[in-house]
């Protein structure tokens, strides 16, 4: 906590310095956001209920010439295997002269699919699809420690075409990482490559997909690619996403092949102040449908303000892995409210 308050301090301290300048420095922002969680389930021989501080992130983004900077860290109360609960978690700069062609360096969101880079408090939902967080690098079935969605490395990307209307048609975006994660040097010398792409042929539509290639030490080869599609306009937002896995995990008992697939649809009640929502979440680790786990989702999205909102939801789980097929179905209640400064 202490290492916590010496941060916030800090980005305080740059950022007030920078409002008295008239320097380059004048381009620093700092920002951030915060998550208060509480969770219950009915889980057999593991029910549960408690309060949780999911995240607190702050961020500090700046400008410098044709480069743009970003430094963003977190602490949270869940870490993952091996995660301290305050660590850097973002730390890159971008150069972005050109809109075609901007290099990226440092630490980011790997490229992998639609929902990866989203931001935990848009995504809409207590957390990211099962999918996303088994296949692309948050607590990732390899073993490698929570990251939530990154690397380290360098990514080239850039958007393409016009509509005459001045609407970017095609994006790209294609990166070497070190395969480790978050804060961590490469081990095994060989380079993880990702990329994709999407286009969107209507205001709102993106349509895509994504590969990633790589190995992980003590484990072996992964390859994986994501199929895409999302709608996203006038507070409609609409998305679907498979991806799949190829390559040993952590555990040997569940083979080399994995998958999921999600579909999720938030529509406005009342613009601007109360979204209702209904997702359908499902990941198979073994991909077979014994392994498989399923919640049917459905809950509502209450902003009291734009910096302000509560989100509450509930789900009916089937989870295939539960040795009584009596018990495989169990509820799931989760209600979150969510800050930004």
């Amino acid at each position: 906590m202490k290492r916590l308050l010496t941060l916030v301090l800090l980005a305080l301290t740059l950022t007030t310095y920078a409002q008295e300048s008239d320097k380059w420095y004048d381009n620093i922002k700092f920002s951030g956001y915060g998550m208060l969680q509480y969770q219950a389930q009915d889980k057999d021989g593991e029910d549960s209920n408690a309060f949780n501080l999911r995240i607190l992130r702050m961020i500090l983004d700046g400008k410098i010439k044709d480069f743009d900077w970003r430094v963003q860290i977190q602490g949270t109360s869940t870490p993952g295997p091996a995660s301290p609960t305050v660590q850097l978690v973002d730390m890159y700069l971008e150069w972005v002269r050109y809109t075609p062609f901007r290099v990226r360096i440092g630490q980011f969101k790997r490229p992998f699919t639609f929902e990866n880079p989203t931001h935990p408090i848009t995504q809409g939902w207590y957390s990211y699809a099962m999918v996303i967080n088994n296949l692309s690098g948050f607590g990732d079935r390899t073993g490698e420690k929570s990251s939530g969605g990154r690397d380290i490395g360098i990514q080239v990307q850039g958007d393409l075409l016009k509509s005459p209307s001045g609407r970017n048609l095609l994006h790209y975006q294609i990166g070497i990482y070190n395969g480790e994660g978050v804060n961590a040097k490469d081990r095994d010398n060989k380079k993880d490559v990702i990329g994709g792409f999407w286009f969107m042929p209507i205001a709102g539509v993106r349509i895509g997909a994504s590969g990633w290639t790589g190995t992980r030490a003590d484990v072996g080869r992964k390859n994986r690619y994501a199929l895409s599609a999302e709608y996203d306009k006038d507070e409609y937002t609409f998305r679907m996403e498979y991806v799949h896995s190829q390559g040993p995990g952590a555990d040997p008992a569940l083979g080399n092949k994995a998958d999921g697939f999600y579909v999720f649809g938030i529509v406005p009640v009342i613009k601007s102040k109360l979204h209702a929502k209904a997702r359908y979440n499902m990941y198979r680790p073994a991909k077979e449908w014994s392994s498989s786990k399923t919640m049917y989702e459905v809950g509502m999205n209450y902003f009291f303000t734009k910096n302000l909102q509560l989100n509450v939801e509930y789900a009916r789980v089937n989870d295939r892995t539960i040795i009584n097929p009596d018990k495989h179905n169990y509820n799931f209640f989760d209600a979150e409210l969510d800050f930004r400064f």
